[in-house]
């Protein structure tokens, strides 16, 4: 995927849609979805961009030497695991973004201690997640990482307990697998699994329901040693409240309130120093454990100079005016084509045996996209992206601004700028990066003659808003304009009356009610108007626009129908 050249197909296409769902056949009304798109902000705000950095390798590959992580962790992984994986085990809350090795974060330490406790029976760890279906999907990976290590295969147990009972004489998986865990609602009640993921829905039953009992039933003081609650900032309100209330009952009947718990929170990215007081407070309210000033684990990422260390700008070349067919990718036949067209726009003059095609073979098939990524690093042009950015995220039309500075080229031709930054940013989404491996896991790897991994060369993020239709009026005059009524103040308001649409036949006009005992018009809200129209057919008069050689007169707006055709909107089709 490239979110470079989707984000324009989504704009494209969601103009596309109103044009068509939206077209009038009412004369002077045909320009105003037309004149809604052309409005910067109208529906769409500019996409923003923002590139992150890879993040900070750790020291030491080896933290959890039975359960091994594969390659060198994280800084921040790191961080976790000294909190997590010491004899005194330290409530944590880990925020760091999407692709961060979260899970890993708290897994690894749990099920070093599991394996530690193998010998003794009951739950030692319970991961609460907000949805089903992240449980469902973690449960799977778990069950992986487990069967995939001959010291855990065999020794531990996951089990899920989610949703309702499938009824009698259905059952579930009953024990581990490649990728399940076990289901069973029996199995768990007989032999109760050393690490149990479910929801705080199904929690609570196991601690209310008598038939669910036996799952605690080998629960002694100190048994229970881990409380994970994934994604624990959409546990807000009234959530939250019964989240906490659940954990405190929880301690209490698992005897585990004397301290010795040690709770774990997931949260996206923090804003910074104050945000992450706030979460600390939020989860000693939640959990009922305090959390010290270490506790919160943040992401920790490469700085520009550092990225770009030993990378000396060898590549200059950039796409002209005459090359804006081939950047458009809405021209090209397919992503593929298109990415290799962008790749000899920006690469020129690549020696024999170090041009793409060349490198691209079925023993390595990514070996070009990594070629990529590095000539990226020695391009000039990525470079003063990474610069403008800063780490930020920048909308489209300022970045487009900056980078033009430093380009006559984009200053005096603006649709070329945009359409090669476009394409650089498809490139960078393309390029790829080797992930790191350990020795041992390398040689496993090749043993099985499976390719070489490799990971994003960055984290490309494009984040395109668009603002809900809700509530439109159209002024009235001349050139209708469509708004949104909550923009306007209530003098602008009053002339201003809701669009109505026909689909059959494309009519467009004002809707506005008339009462005989009110001045005109009676109501011309989209609250007060909507809801009227939704419970009978023909709730008043409904003026179209006019034609430019009929003036508006807010006198029509007050005529009072005599007759069905006079009330019917759409006069065309008679709707």
């Amino acid at each position: 995927m490239i979110p470079s050249a989707l984000a324009g197909q989504l704009q494209q296409g969601l103009a596309d849609f109103l044009r068509f769902s939206f077209w009038s056949s009412t004369p002077g009304m045909e320009h105003v979805v037309e004149d809604l798109l052309a409005e910067p902000g109208g529906l769409l705000k500019d996409p923003y961009v923002s590139l992150k950095l890879p993040f900070v390798s750790g020291k030491n590959p080896r933290y959890f030497p039975d359960v091994p992580l594969g390659f060198t962790p994280y800084f921040h992984q790191e961080q976790a695991f000294a909190r997590l994986g010491g004899r005194r085990k330290l409530s944590t809350l880990i925020a760091t973004g999407t692709g961060s090795g979260k899970t890993e974060s708290f897994l690894l330490p749990i099920l070093d201690h599991c394996l530690s406790e193998a010998g003794s029976r009951g739950v030692k760890a319970i991961l609460i997640y907000p949805m089903n279906a992240l449980a469902t999907d973690q449960a799977g990976r778990i069950a992986r990482l487990i069967h995939g290590n001959d010291k855990l295969r065999g020794k531990l147990t996951a089990g899920l307990y989610i949703g309702e009972d499938r009824g009698r004489g259905t059952t579930g998986d009953t024990r581990m697998g490649p990728g399940t865990v076990i289901t069973d609602r029996a199995t768990l009640r007989d032999s109760p699994p050393d690490l149990l993921l479910t929801n705080y829905k199904m929690l609570d039953y196991l601690l209310l329901r008598p038939s669910d009992q036996g799952i605690w039933q080998h629960n002694q003081r100190g048994t229970l040693r881990f409380l994970v609650a994934d994604e624990i900032h959409t546990f807000d309100g009234a959530q939250g409240t019964d989240l906490a209330c659940l954990i405190r009952r929880l301690k209490r009947r698992l005897q585990v309130d004397d301290g010795s718990l040690c709770c774990v929170g997931t949260s996206a990215t923090l804003g910074g120093p104050e945000a992450a007081a706030e979460l600390r407070a939020y989860a000693e309210a939640v959990f009922g454990e305090p959390f010290d000033d270490h506790a919160v684990i943040g992401e920790s990422r490469l700085s520009e100079a550092d990225y770009l260390e030993g990378c000396p700008k060898e590549w200059t070349t950039e796409p002209g005016s005459a090359d804006k067919p081939a950047l458009d990718p809405t021209r090209a036949t397919d992503p593929e084509s298109w990415l290799h067209a962008q790749v000899r726009l920006w690469f020129v003059g690549a020696p024999p045996g170090q041009r793409f095609g060349e490198l691209h073979t079925a023993e390595n098939p990514d070996a070009w996209a990594v070629a990529l990524g590095d000539r990226l690093r020695h391009h000039a042009a990525f470079q003063a992206l990474l610069e403008v950015l800063g780490g930020q995220t920048v909308d489209w039309e300022r970045l487009v601004a900056k980078l033009s500075r430093q380009r006559s080229a984009w200053r005096e031709d603006p649709e070329l700028g945009r359409l090669a930054l476009l394409s650089l940013l498809g490139l960078v989404s393309a390029a790829r990066a080797w992930r790191a491996e350990l020795p041992e896991v390398a040689a496993r790897r090749e043993a099985r003659g499976m390719p070489r991994p490799v990971q994003p060369f960055l984290d490309v993020r494009l984040q395109l808003w668009q603002r809900e239709l809700r509530r439109m009026v159209a002024s009235v005059g001349e050139r209708p304009r469509l708004r949104h009524s909550m923009d306007l103040d209530r003098e602008t308001r009053r002339k201003h009356l809701p669009l109505v649409h026909c689909r059959e036949c494309g009519a467009m006009g004002w809707g506005t009610l008339v009462q005989r005992d009110k001045p005109p018009p009676a109501a011309h809200r989209p609250r007060q108007l909507l809801p009227r129209l939704l419970r009978q057919r023909f709730p008043g008069a409904i003026p179209f626009s006019p034609c430019r050689r009929t003036p508006v007169r807010w006198t029509e707006l007050g005529q009072r129908p005599t007759s069905r055709s006079e009330s019917a909107f759409a006069s065309n089709c008679g709707q």
